[in-house]
């Protein structure tokens, strides 16, 4: 049986989206498209972030997510953002990941995306984490949950997990992409071979940030490939099933209906209180 989608973007979601998505991208790629040096372009995330805002506050507002849905959201972002700390980011060992990819397997795309940024989110506030960097965090870890559409929803069974095993390790790496990115710009300076230079050649710069980024993932993005596949292998399987369960149980797609009790159902009631 196929789990449908607790929530589902609709067109004007979807624009705001692609619109915040498309601001987001700026601020990671920005190092790659400016001909002079700049300052750290804070103004794209001022802008991105109450994008992103109006994107959840519309869902609720519309009744994209009912009571029920926004309350697994909060618990499901706390659980996320509670496993980050366990590894405490030591080479790459991040628990968090596998959680935040089966959910949005289960839930679907949309749910992810809103899981991945408020669950960074929630992480910073718990671990005093917060910085310019979280506005990056909060973009990556939502793409990685929006990502999991890709899988096709008919795949179950090993196949399935094998899926998401490999979906962990390509979004392990984007993760780890996403953050040397930036990262690069500022932390080396202007003096090394592996520096950001502004205004030089595209081909130049993408060669310097592929090398930095190679040294880096043998530490943090291989790490976390590997620790969340193995995470996903384990446990994927009893995991999915007790989130589809809560799914079903739950009844995330069934409107809740408010009516006046007819004469017999009151006396009813009134009996039973009695009794």
């Amino acid at each position: 049986m196929k789990t449908r989608n607790v929530l589902t973007f609709s067109k004007v979601h979807l624009v705001v989206l692609v619109a915040t998505s498309l601001i987001g991208a700026l601020g990671f790629l920005w190092p790659f498209l400016v001909s002079t040096q700049v300052a750290h372009p804070q103004w794209i995330f001022l802008c991105a972030t109450p994008l992103a805002l109006a994107l959840f506050l519309i869902s609720v507002s519309n009744g994209a997510l009912d009571a029920k849905s926004v309350a697994l959201l909060a618990l499901l972002s706390a659980l996320v953002a509670a496993l980050r700390p366990l590894g405490t980011g030591a080479v790459g060992i991040e628990p968090m990941w596998f959680l935040l990819i089966l959910s949005a397997r289960v839930f679907g795309p949309s749910f992810g995306f809103l899981l991945g940024a408020l669950s960074m989110l929630v992480s910073a506030l718990i671990t005093g984490g917060t910085g310019p960097w979280l506005a990056y965090q909060c973009f990556a870890a939502a793409w990685i949950g929006l990502g999991v559409g890709l899988i096709p929803r008919r795949v179950r069974g090993l196949l399935e997990i094998a899926a998401l095993v490999g979906y962990a390790i390509l979004a392990a790496q984007f993760f780890g992409i996403a953050m040397d990115l930036q990262f690069w710009p500022w932390y080396l300076g202007s003096d090394s071979q592996l520096s950001f230079s502004a205004g030089a050649p595209l081909a130049q710069n993408l060669s310097n940030f592929m090398s930095y980024h190679f040294l880096s993932a043998l530490a943090w993005d291989i790490p976390r490939a590997i620790f969340t596949s193995v995470l996903i292998i384990i446990t994927g399987k009893p995991v999915l099933g007790a989130l589809r369960r809560a799914h079903t149980r739950a009844a995330f797609l069934s409107p809740i209906e408010f009516r006046n009790l007819t004469t017999n159902e009151r006396a009813m009631g009134k009996m039973a209180a009695k009794q």
